[in-house]
């Protein structure tokens, strides 16, 4: 009996040896429980909802071809206590609509319909775009956001959607001029997203709603989706009810460019979606996409960086715990909010959807809190400071802005109220800079290679671009999209210009307020200055341009500030901008009257060195509202 103790006991050792020995097996990854799965976006939806008022979300798992969990949290319609319900609660999804836009045209491109580099002009027969750069605008360009079309956000959306114009029209009138060369840096596009529908439209020869709902939500039995304007009775009976902000019910919105996001939908018609793209093309019966498509649609295309996160056709592309990510992201103004993820090699997806405005605290950090969840990082090493750092760091120093704005009409003058990005070295940290206005707080990032930056404690990285002189000129980052900042000179930058807009405003207030008041304490006085002629004009006139850019500018900041321009460009706004020109034409006379009317010895010293800094204002105003396309009518 000993010996067989003796044997038992050599057995289990020899077996714990063995067991030692072998490679630890990781842990399986990614959800296996949907109790567990319910449990976690329990606590995270529920406390987000309750902080950022949101009153409802609908949320979709897929995994290895099914719907692994579902559900939805809140209310469709607040007022009548709807709840949300996955499988039948409309949503408008914004631009996340862009994928089945990418989708139709890849299509189309499968059937030899579409050439992604061919010139998007031999498609066009309405209009064509202005060959502004040597390199046309190819399919391409217009499915990696790379094109390099001017932002429009005038008058692209409608109260009702009998003031809709077709798709065709709305483009041949309004397309954004291109004021980027094609194919050499991101610049987000809606407006080329739609342009890209509108081909599907062309090829195909049917409306781009038409062919989305025949060729892609019929075939997955999207039964629950559409991109018409409105939408057919028994889905907008569905529809939640949009709360664009502090739980009051908004109108909806309309717009003519559809491609690039109208499509309302459900969760459950969403999961089909995501299965088809993470089975490369393929749901139950039916294929949307061959194989070999799929695969080129889901590749990197475009980076402005190699090491920074780039797009796919339609898709962003990106790494996060280590995970290869697909996804989109979308906003409706009427108050709706999309994101879409897609994790390829885990064939795994998931989507969630809000009746609120896009909320970065639930959208965003929804997909960072699953991933350190379900795939958590190891812990990242952060490196040691580079040599150069700072000869480097001198010229990474600085204020930066999207370099997605309107250049050319009016609302360029968003710019001067819009925080920017701003960079500096970090004192405290060798190797490190710290940048504001990226992320909600301030962020530290170091230097990796040269120009390339990783944030402290984490994987994600930014990097700065050179021009052809080999100076910092941008920086590349992801904000919602893969995107790109514009380095600022020191004569583009908001604070700049902020400070002569004060300044002159100012200086017109101390006279068109000032002068009056002196001219009454004179009078009470009963003292009456014999002015001269020439001083009588001059004064004036500085009155009256001092009070008209006053007016204007006030004005113009009240109608600006407005939601109306999303409609156009109301009839007193038109009307405003005559003033501008009214003004500058009178400001030539500022400095003519002044010199006749100097010499007058009624006239005081510092009455006439007032007129000469009111002069130097309004002609300083003068420049500064040609820069912001305020001289002229710049719609």
């Amino acid at each position: 009996m000993h010996k067989l103790h003796v044997r038992l006991f050599a057995l289990f050792a020899l077996a714990a040896l063995l067991i030692h020995a072998l490679p630890a097996v990781a842990a399986p990854q990614g959800p296996t429980d949907p109790e567990e799965l319910e449990r976690f976006l329990d606590a995270f939806f529920l406390d987000k909802m309750e902080q950022l008022d949101i009153p409802g979300a609908a949320f979709v798992l897929v995994k290895d071809g099914e719907i692994f969990f579902a559900k939805g949290y809140g209310y469709a319609d607040l007022r009548n206590k709807v709840p949300v319900d996955p499988r039948a609660t409309v949503f408008r999804i914004g631009s996340t609509s862009k994928l089945f836009t990418a989708s139709a045209v890849m299509q189309l491109v499968e059937s030899g319909e579409i050439d992604l580099g061919e010139d998007v002009n031999h498609y066009l027969e309405r209009f064509q775009l202005e060959d502004a750069f040597p390199d046309p605008v190819t399919m391409a360009h217009l499915l990696t956001h790379t094109a390099g079309f001017n932002e429009r956000d005038i008058g692209v959306f409608a109260r009702t959607p009998a003031e809709l114009a077709p798709l065709g029209q709305y483009l041949a009138e309004h397309m954004p001029a291109r004021v980027l060369p094609p194919g050499e840096i991101t610049s987000y596009s809606n407006h080329g997203l739609a342009l890209a529908g509108y081909i599907v439209e062309i090829v195909s020869s049917m409306p781009f709603e038409q062919y989305v709902a025949e060729n892609i939500l019929a075939p997955l039995g999207m039964a629950h989706s559409s991109f018409e304007q409105p939408l057919p009775p028994e889905l907008s009976a569905a529809l939640a009810a949009p709360y664009p902000r502090d739980l009051e019910r908004g109108p909806l919105l309309y717009t003519p460019i559809a491609p690039a996001g109208m499509l309302s939908t459900t969760a459950y018609d969403m999961a089909r979606f995501m299965i088809a793209h993470l089975q490369n093309g393929h749901y139950g019966d039916v294929r949307i996409l061959e194989e070999t498509t799929t695969q080129t649609m889901h590749q990197r295309h475009f980076a402005n960086h190699p090491d920074i996160p780039g797009w796919a056709y339609g898709f962003t592309e990106r790494v996060e715990n280590g995970q290869r990510v697909l996804d989109h992201g979308g906003a409706d103004p009427s108050g709706y909010g999309s994101m879409l993820v897609l994790l390829p090699e885990q064939n795994l997806g998931f989507f969630t959807v809000v009746n609120s405005v896009f909320q970065d605290d639930l959208l965003m950090a929804l997909p960072e809190a699953f991933l350190d969840h379900y795939y958590p990082q190891e812990d990242i090493r952060d490196p040691q400071p580079l040599p150069g750092f700072q000869n480097r760091a001198a010229q990474l120093s600085g204020t930066y802005f999207n370099n997605r704005y309107d250049r050319l009409s009016f609302s360029k003058l968003s710019l001067i109220s819009k925080p920017p990005v701003r960079v500096q070295i970090d004192e405290a940290r060798p190797g490190a800079v710290l940048v504001t206005g990226l992320t909600s707080q301030p962020s530290r990032w170091l230097e990796i290679e040269p120009l390339l930056f990783q944030r402290e404690g984490s994987e994600e990285r930014i990097a700065f671009g050179e021009d052809e002189k080999g100076r910092v000129a941008h920086l590349f980052a992801v904000v919602h999209t893969p995107g790109a900042f514009d380095k600022a000179a020191w004569y583009q930058t908001p604070a700049f210009h902020q400070m002569i807009m004060l300044a002159c405003l100012l200086i017109f207030l101390s006279l068109s307020v000032g002068w009056p008041l002196v001219a009454l304490f004179y009078r009470l006085r009963k003292q009456d200055r014999q002015f001269s002629r020439a001083t009588r004009q001059a004064r004036w006139l500085a009155f009256a341009v001092s009070a008209l850019n006053l007016v204007f500018m006030v004005l113009a900041m009240l109608l600006l500030s407005t939601s109306e321009l999303q409609f156009g460009v109301p009839p007193e706004l038109v009307a405003l901008f005559v003033a501008p020109l009214l003004t500058t034409a009178l400001t030539v006379g500022l400095p003519i009257l002044g010199v006749r009317a100097w010499q007058d010895k009624a006239w005081s010293i510092l009455g006439r060195l007032h007129y000469a800094v009111v002069t130097l204002a309004a002609l300083v105003f003068i420049w500064w509202m040609a820069y912001w396309n305020l001289l002229g009518f710049h719609f």
